[in-house]
């Protein structure tokens, strides 16, 4: 994987003028008081993404709104930061690495909305006019156009909670998991994409540790933050060396390591602190190595009750160690055609190691049923539907099949 990271961009905004002037009555309230100002901050940082070498994509403008029911199609309300143009290859932001994308001047207030604008893809792409939205295949050279659905024109919505504060900066960061916006189109060899994105804080917190250099490229080292946002990464590809930066204070996380034909690996009870600022799970001398695992495979279609197909939906397979603490193994967006998915998972049941400052690492196995899952599948305006009882994928076989029906 590439470490190269794009210069930063200037810092400088649009406002859309209606939205400005609105604000700025209804915050004067007809007195001569300025309206109350702050400064959102925005960069741009990646998850891992899954059998890609390249992702680009590039973004027009970010939108905000302090509705999280504003629809994009309006004007009034939103405020808005155009970005020059630049193709953003996202797999260059792993490990906490940040693309800045410019700051915005903002009425002091709790924003709720985070709209993502791309660029569209030009209709005759040249090597003086590439593609605005693509990725290459591993092993390949070739661009694959990422289409853009027509439902998203007005953006794509951004679910988001944070304060801007009279003469501060919210600084905040999007976390896009590009291995679950990239979604194929059946057997048709089209992709198309559907961000998603995490709007979090930019924290000087991180999780830092390593795994075996010979594994480095086949895993996914993940955690849950306190409002339940997948936070994942790939390790260095040479050393190992994994970062899971900007996570919020004063909580105890469980690290994931998952991958193919391997055993999953917990850590558990790891603090982040702002005192601390960086945990440092373990060294290179002292790097994760799990044992491989047989796997076994799950596959279905995502419907709602009246049996149309969900093509939006996102599946997740997760196990839980005997100590309560939940495992994100992996997660795969549904076949926009039919809705179908396909997931293959671990036999084995998983590793765990309780950290403890100073100490190695210690794995033992969990007293867990091995090969048990709970599948769920998520999509916007339905309820999350899991699977209930769990799988156990050690006595269905090979393949197991398993349908999800969502709920609206």
């Amino acid at each position: 994987m590439r470490t190269h990271i794009s210069p930063p961009l200037p810092r400088w905004a649009a406002w859309t003028g209606l939205g400005l002037l609105l604000a700025g009555l209804a915050a004067c309230g007809g007195d001569d008081d300025p309206p109350a100002m702050g400064t959102l901050q925005l960069a741009m940082t990646d998850a891992p993404a899954c059998g890609y070498d390249h992702v680009y994509v590039t973004v027009n403008k970010i939108r905000v709104h302090q509705s999280a029911a504003a629809d994009g199609s309006e004007l009034l309300g939103w405020r808005e930061l155009s970005i020059p143009a630049q193709r953003i290859d996202l797999l260059t932001l792993t490990n906490g690495q940040l693309l800045e994308l410019g700051s915005l001047a903002l009425p002091a207030g709790t924003y709720q909305q985070v709209r993502l604008i791309l660029a569209d893809n030009p209709s005759n792409p040249s090597s003086a006019n590439p593609l605005a939205n693509a990725l290459v295949l591993s092993g390949s050279t070739n661009e694959v156009a990422l289409s853009i659905p027509s439902a998203q024109r007005s953006g794509f919505k951004l679910k988001a909670l944070f304060e801007v504060q009279n003469g501060q900066v919210s600084d905040m960061v999007l976390d896009f998991d590009a291995c679950r916006s990239i979604v194929r189109a059946g057997a048709s060899g089209r992709y198309n994409l559907k961000p998603v994105v995490a709007v979090i804080p930019r924290l000087g917190t991180a999780i830092e540790g390593f795994v075996d250099p010979s594994i480095a490229a086949n895993v996914v080292v993940s955690t849950r933050d306190p409002d339940n946002n997948l936070r994942a990464t790939v390790p260095n590809p040479t050393t190992g060396k994994f970062t899971l930066a900007y996570l919020p204070a004063n909580t105890n996380y469980t690290v994931v390591v998952s991958g193919q034909d391997l055993t999953t690996a917990a850590i558990t009870n790891v603090p982040v602190s702002l005192a601390t600022g960086v945990t440092a799970l373990n060294t290179a001398q002292t790097a994760i190595l799990p044992a491989a695992s047989a796997m076994a495979s799950v596959a279905g279609v995502v419907t709602n009750t009246a049996n149309d197909l969900l093509t939006e939906a996102v599946v997740s397979a997760s196990q839980t160690l005997s100590t309560g603490q939940v495992l994100a193994v992996a997660s795969t967006g549904v076949n926009v055609v039919n809705a179908d998915f396909s997931l293959r998972l671990p036999l084995a049941a998983a590793v765990k190691a309780t950290y403890v400052p100073g100490a190695a690492l210690s794995f033992s196995t969990d007293g867990m049923v091995a090969g048990r899952y709970n599948l769920s599948g998520t999509a916007t305006g339905y309820t999350t539907q899991s699977t209930d009882p769990v799988l156990n994928l050690g006595l269905e076989g090979s393949t197991t099949l398993k349908n999800l029906v969502l709920t609206p």
